[in-house]
């Protein structure tokens, strides 16, 4: 209340000598206010910023490099992953030309073995029926001998076997001589 008192009447505030120089020291502590705060604050605060935005624009080119890099390698992975399924194909195709190789191979020789068995089992066969047949042979003749000496012993008397016995004899002895 007393400044109000000290201010002359119809004015707001006075404007003597005393507010020109509270004017310019307040003027003055603001400007040394805004230099120190500048020193002080607003450089190194710029600097961290600048730095910020240094360090925030090599990350974002470390991370432009590290993408490009991972784009190459993918590319490059894939490139490897076709060359593997072609080289998988060729593998498995390799692989079923061999088994179908194989296989024909394993047949041919299972054909010739069955041939072969099969040509054995048809000698044997053969020999045993030209055996056979032979026993048989054998057996007819033998049944035919009993046949035919029980029917010569009923037909012939002793003096026709004789002289059958006699022409058999000579006739042997002839073709003995001769050869």
């Amino acid at each position: 209340m007393v400044l109000a008192g000290a201010v002359p009447e119809g004015r707001l505030f006075g404007l003597d000598q005393q507010t020109l120089i509270q004017f310019g020291i307040n003027l003055f502590n603001i400007a040394l206010l805004a230099v120190i705060m500048t020193k002080l604050l607003y450089k190194p605060v710029r600097n961290i910023l600048r730095k910020r935005a240094e360090r925030i624009s090599g990350q974002v080119e470390q991370a432009a490099l590290e993408m490009s890099k991972a784009i190459e390698l993918k590319l490059e992975y894939e490139q490897k992953l076709q060359e593997v399924k072609k080289e998988q194909e060729v593998i498995l195709e390799n692989a079923r030309r061999i088994a179908t190789d194989s296989g024909r191979m394993i047949l041919s020789e299972a054909k010739r073995e069955a041939d072969a068995i099969k040509a054995r089992a048809s000698a044997n066969i053969e020999m045993e029926r030209e055996r056979v047949q032979e026993e048989m042979r054998l057996a007819i003749i033998d049944v035919s001998k009993a046949m035919a000496g029980m029917y010569l012993e009923r037909v012939i008397d002793a003096g026709d076997q004789d002289r059958f016995f006699a022409e058999a004899m000579a006739e042997l002895e002839g073709a003995a001589w001769r050869n």
